[in-house]
């Protein structure tokens, strides 16, 4: 999932999260996008280990608009939450044949789902944190 980030303009020395309770900095843009990323990691193992919510992703286009957020320059930082959400446990799903056509066809073109389990791993999650 991709997680917006707020760097406040002009100090590259301060990033900070777009989530509650979240927030990072770095001597260098470079340095506060990765600390970004790993302050999100931390933040979801933490809210995973604790049986919380994750925070569902926001749109930049709508953050930006925030009075809080002028002149920040904003970056998207990539955190595979599956990963972190603990392990696998094997089920059985039934879906149409059809459907299940299009799943394989788009994790072919689109290696960062890794798989069809991946696939729907990410679909399901994206789905739960827009019904909160």
């Amino acid at each position: 999932m991709f997680y917006p980030i707020a760097i406040e303009a002009g100090d590259e020395k301060h990033a900070y999260g777009v989530m509650p309770g979240c927030f990072s900095a770095g001597e260098s843009l470079d340095e506060a996008i990765a600390n970004a990323k790993d302050a999100i990691t931390g933040h979801i193992e933490l809210l995973v280990e604790l049986g919380q919510d994750i925070p569902a992703v926001s749109s930049v286009g709508e953050l930006a608009k925030r009075d809080e957020f002028k002149g920040y320059t904003w970056a998207l930082v990539d955190v595979d939450v599956i990963r972190l959400l603990g392990g696998s446990e094997k089920i059985n799903v039934t879906l149409p044949k059809s459907l299940i056509d299009r799943i394989d066809r788009c994790v072919a073109t689109h290696p960062e789902f890794k798989s069809r389990s991946g696939f729907l791993a990410q679909a399901a999650l994206e789905r739960i944190t827009m019904c909160r």
